[in-house]
C-alpha cells in the first residue's frame, strides 16, 4: 500500500544530519557472524565475501518526532556493522546488523536499546575536523578505561559521485536496519537518505582494540588491516518507526 506524505511524515521517528562518514571495511569469515544475523535474514556479499565495517560519523540536527532534545542535537558515533538482506514480497531489502553502536549520550543509548533492540554504549566520543589547502582530515577518538581509539582519514576536499556497481555502493546502499540474535524476534526499521558522493582517501589510521570493545570473535581485526577505507559526505537523514 502506497503512503502519501503526511503518512510518511507520522511513521518518522528521527530525523538529523549523518556527516562525514569514515568507513573501513574488513573482509570476515562469514560464519563468525552466524550468532548475530537475527532471525529472517542472511548475510549480503560482495564479489562473494562478506564484511564488517568499522564507522565514525556526526550526528547532527537531531530531532526525535520532530522535537529538538536540548543537548542531544549534535554528537559524535562509532559503530560496528555487517550487512544483511531479507526477502519480502519477492523483493529483497537490504540492510545492516550492528555489532555495537558507541555515542557519547545515555539517553540516545537508552532510548536506541528500549525501542529499536539495538546495542548501544555510552562512552566518551568526539569527532575532529580540520581542512589544510586540498586536503580534508577528520578523525573520531573514543575511550575506553586502558585506550584512547581512534578512527581518522585524510581525504580529497572535493568528493566525487558514487559509482553504480562499486564496493562503496555495496556499502552505503542499505537502507534498512535489523536487531536480534538467533531465536529471536527481528526488529526491522526503515532509513532513507540521498546517495552519498564519496572523498577519495589519501591516508587512513585505525587504533582500535577490536576484541577488548566487540569481544574475542572481533579479536583478529587487531592485526588485520581494512581492505577499504572511505569517507562519505554524508546527508540528511530519516529513521523510521520500527516493526
Amino acid at each position: 500500500m502506497n503512503l502519501n506524505r503526511k503518512q510518511m511524515e507520522k511513521k518518522v521517528f528521527l530525523t538529523a544530519s549523518w556527516e562525514h562518514l569514515i568507513m573501513a571495511n574488513y573482509e570476515i569469515n562469514p560464519d563468525i557472524l552466524k550468532p548475530f544475523v537475527p532471525a529472517e535474514t542472511e548475510p549480503d556479499f560482495f564479489a562473494g565475501k562478506s564484511w564488517v565495517s568499522l564507522v565514525g560519523f556526526l550526528f547532527n540536527h537531531v530531532r526525535l518526532k520532530g522535537i529538538s532534545v536540548p543537548f542531544h542535537t549534535r554528537f559524535a558515533e562509532v559503530n560496528l556493522r555487517f550487512y544483511v538482506r531479507r526477502k519480502e514480497n519477492g523483493q529483497w531489502k537490504r540492510g545492516v546488523v550492528f555489532i555495537s553502536e558507541i555515542v557519547p549520550k545515555r539517553m540516545i543509548s537508552l532510548v536506541a536499546n528500549t525501542l529499536y533492540k539495538e546495542h548501544y554504549r555510552t562512552l566518551p566520543v568526539i569527532q575532529l575536523i580540520g581542512q589544510t589547502g586540498n586536503q580534508l582530515w577528520v578523525s573520531y577518538k573514543w575511550k575506553t578505561r586502558k585506550k584512547e581509539h581512534t578512527l581518522g582519514v585524510k581525504a580529497a576536499v572535493r568528493p566525487e559521485v558514487l559509482q553504480s556497481g562499486s564496493f562503496e555502493e555495496f556499502i552505503t546502499e542499505h537502507y534498512w536496519g535489523y536487531s536480534g540474535r538467533e531465536g529471536k524476534k527481528t526488529v526491522e526499521y526503515q532509513v532513507d537518505h540521498p546517495r552519498w558522493d564519496i572523498h577519495p582517501v589519501e591516508d587512513f589510521t585505525v587504533d582500535c582494540d577490536f576484541e577488548a570493545l566487540y569481544g574475542s570473535a572481533f579479536g583478529w581485526m587487531n592485526q588485520a588491516s581494512p581492505a577499504s577505507v572511505f569517507l562519505a559526505h554524508g546527508s540528511p537523514v530519516r529513521i523510521f518507526n520500527r516493526s
